[in-house]
């Protein structure tokens, strides 16, 4: 726990350009590669596609951890151009290529059947549906047009900074995106050739990266951050899969049922007054992972409770008081989906 005397460091976020591109008048980018960065064989298709902004306001006017929009072609069932989807920016600031002509992006194919969700729909109707800009995005080609939007975001960055601070990643499914770019800039590098290459170092304080997946098989980038973790003693790599086995035969966990088990190995970086939490994935991961850190007193600069729910212990705290009344300070970034 953080004691009175130690005072906490907030983040100092860099400026990040905005709405450069608006959806209805976007500009055309071109796939430079699209594969699958998966561990193994899944019911879940995800790949790692990369999309050339060279000549575009895109071009160098992104950091990691934004998002970008795409305008998948035709038109909806009203007949209506599709509208912009938004997508995380895999790539760390300087771009696959160091001079930030190429970003990259972590799409997962929505496949699934149609079920009811209005009055007017026929119940009997149980077709395969497919997401309209997930499979476009995921079948492109090298080579091929995309129309781009953006870039958007300014609060989910990493801070000016870097040795100012210890860091929590938090993630599952396509949330690891922006941590893939974090990950390369606060310990990969730029290339050879690349103007950010003088002036970079690697970043010398703790950080620990969870990633939450139902099997191992969709485990995304895992090649790159278990390869990282070797490199880097700074940094430590942490699996939560909730739909198998543990290696010690207890049963699959949810990120906050990991940290909690393992609190001994991480209430010493949470309680510290520099640590930034960073929370990145389906929505409602959050409410596991509020309660668990007001249960064991570790919310102390993370978050903040609504008065309404002061004098309720974090034990009883219900989910829908957690996602109206518990929101996360500057310390700690959201970003759901």
């Amino acid at each position: 726990m953080t004691s009175a005397a130690e005072s906490i460091v907030e983040p100092v976020l860099p400026a990040a350009k905005m709405h450069l591109v608006m959806p209805g008048a976007p500009v055309t980018g071109r796939v430079t590669s699209n594969s699958i960065c998966m561990r193994g064989k899944s019911s879940s298709f995800v790949r790692h596609v990369e999309i050339d902004i060279s000549g575009t306001p895109l071009e160098g006017n992104f950091r990691s951890g934004q998002s970008f929009g795409i305008i998948p072609p035709g038109v909806d069932e009203h007949g209506r151009p599709h509208k912009v989807r938004l997508y995380s920016i895999a790539s760390p600031t300087w771009g696959e290529d160091g001079l930030g002509r190429i970003m990259s992006t972590t799409p997962k194919r929505l496949i699934a059947e149609r079920s009811p969700h209005r009055k007017d729909d026929d119940p009997s109707d149980h077709s395969l549906f497919l997401g309209v800009c997930s499979n476009y995005l995921c079948n492109l080609r090298p080579g091929e047009p995309v129309q781009l939007s953006g870039p958007a975001g300014k609060r989910f960055l990493l801070p000016v900074d870097h040795e100012a601070h210890d860091y929590l990643f938090l993630a599952t499914g396509t949330g690891i995106a922006p941590f893939r770019g974090f990950m390369r800039e606060l310990l990969e590098g730029p290339p050879a050739g690349s103007p950010a290459a003088a002036s970079w170092k690697p970043c010398t304080r703790r950080i620990h990266l969870v990633m939450g997946t139902p099997y191992r098989t969709d485990l995304l980038y895992d090649d790159l951050f278990v390869s990282l973790a070797k490199k880097h003693s700074n940094f430590e790599y942490h699996t939560a899969v909730s739909r198998e086995r543990r290696d010690d035969g207890g049963r699959g966990e949810y990120v906050h049922q990991y940290l909690e088990r393992r609190l001994d190995h991480f209430r010493k970086l949470i309680a510290s007054p520099t640590t930034l939490i960073y929370i990145c994935g389906l929505a409602g991961m959050q409410v596991g992972l509020f309660q668990m850190l007001g249960k064991h007193d570790l919310d102390r600069g993370f978050l903040t409770r609504d008065s309404q729910i002061a004098d309720v212990s974090p034990h009883d705290w219900t989910e829908e008081q957690i996602k109206r009344r518990v929101r996360p300070t500057h310390r700690c970034m959201l970003e759901v989906y």
